[in-house]
């Protein structure tokens, strides 16, 4: 028999960058769940509800029109920008235009997030990430070639802006918060936001603020968006998405506020890596934006409702299950007096009591954290599923 020649063939090395960074976490746990039948999911960042009913209507004359067939702007559709400054104002008191700032319609919060590293870093720059980090931002940093600089934050999960004024160096080009937070549910206040986006200013770097659950704010004086700050438009960049607040997880489509002067940078990673985001997307976006606010708000005041259930049994652990306040977005994070790793944890956990979540290193923590999220199933199926999480955690507790 003739050997065959593919097995003694070299081949051209991946990039070492890429191999170096963290693999996704939501697909690894995806085929530990496809692997138990029955598994209720609290891992996945989506919400139960679907998209507003109402912004579903404008798809049929969508179809009908020309333009849907051809490409369209890089920075996003006429309607939709138009939608969005007028959101901004109301929302989040950001006026873009007095700011010195532009709109620019992504393909979600993520490639925003890629959007701008692209556009103010060069290889060997370091990012400031506060801990914990959402995964896809550490993962980000690395690909892009620079150094993630992570800092600590307190037992809730609060940003102390001393250690942030501590990490910058020459090298440091942005600071990043997430908030509301997502592993931890935190929501920052407005007086260390307004710190932390003067700390950038000071220091000459942008602050990158991302907003992606700023509607899911459960206590406490409600959101607050750092560019909304006077004096603020020249450094700040925003992160914004319909995933989470409008149920578009799977019609990517989000959208960041940027200084002026980053305009044309960012216009040119968008040309080269998209083009534009989906057309039909961003008609079903401007109807959301425009008139289904209210539909929104009703569904996360279902979700409130299911934090405090989630709460209220998390509690019954007991010693050795330590459990953040979860103001904001839809996740609690959990610390465990365990000598387990993590994943271990998540593995048995599936294995045996037929419930997933995530664990805590994907996100940059020391120890056994978990993060569940109660927002992707109906309020009575999260019920069962923590009922089963309970279960499964005092058998590992004891």
């Amino acid at each position: 028999m003739l050997a065959d020649p593919q097995s003694t063939m070299t081949r051209p090395a991946a990039s070492r960058r890429m191999l170096e960074i963290q693999p996704p976490v939501i697909p690894i746990v995806g085929e530990l769940i496809r692997a138990r039948p029955g598994t209720i999911s609290l891992a996945q960042g989506v919400v139960y509800y679907p998209p507003p009913p109402g912004a579903l209507t404008r798809i049929p004359e969508f179809l009908e029109r020309d333009d849907g067939r051809r490409y369209g702007p890089v920075q996003g559709m006429p309607a939709l920008i138009g939608a969005i400054r007028h959101k901004l104002r109301r929302e989040n008191g950001i006026d873009v235009d007095v700011a010195g700032q532009r709109i620019v319609v992504t393909a979600g919060g993520n490639m925003a997030f890629l959007n701008a590293l692209l556009a103010i870093t060069d290889p060997g720059d370091e990012v400031i990430l506060p801990l914990p980090y959402y995964f896809n931002h550490e993962m980000a940093v690395r690909m892009v070639d620079c150094r993630p600089v992570f800092v600590s934050t307190d037992i809730e999960y609060q940003i102390d802006v001393d250690r942030l004024r501590a990490a910058v160096t020459p090298r440091t080009r942005a600071i990043v918060t997430v908030s509301p937070n997502n592993p931890s549910g935190a929501v920052y206040p407005r007086a260390t936001l307004s710190a932390v986006n003067a700390l950038c200013r000071d220091s000459d770097i942008y602050h990158i603020s991302d907003e992606a659950y700023e509607n899911f704010v459960h206590a406490g004086d409600g959101h607050f968006s750092p560019a909304g700050t006077v004096g603020s438009g020249a450094h700040t960049i925003s992160l914004f998405s319909l995933s989470k607040s409008h149920a578009l997880a799977g019609w990517r489509v989000g959208y960041m506020t940027v200084p002026a002067h980053l305009y044309e940078s960012i216009l040119k990673v968008q040309d080269t890596n998209l083009i534009c985001a989906n057309l039909l997307a961003q008609d079903v976006a401007t109807a959301c934006i425009e008139r289904e606010s209210a539909y929104r708000d009703e569904k996360i005041a279902v979700l409130n409702g299911v934090r405090r259930e989630v709460l209220n049994t998390l509690a019954e652990i007991g010693p050795g299950c330590t459990c953040s306040a979860a103001t904001g977005a839809f996740y609690v994070l959990l610390r465990l007096d365990s000598p387990m790793t993590p994943m271990a944890v998540v593995r048995r956990l599936i294995e045996d009591d037929a419930v997933a979540v995530l664990p805590g290193d994907a996100f940059g923590l020391e120890g056994c954290h978990l993060r569940v999220s109660y927002g992707a199933l109906d309020p009575q199926t999260v019920i069962v599923g923590m009922e089963r999480l309970v279960r499964g955690l005092r058998k590992i507790l004891a």
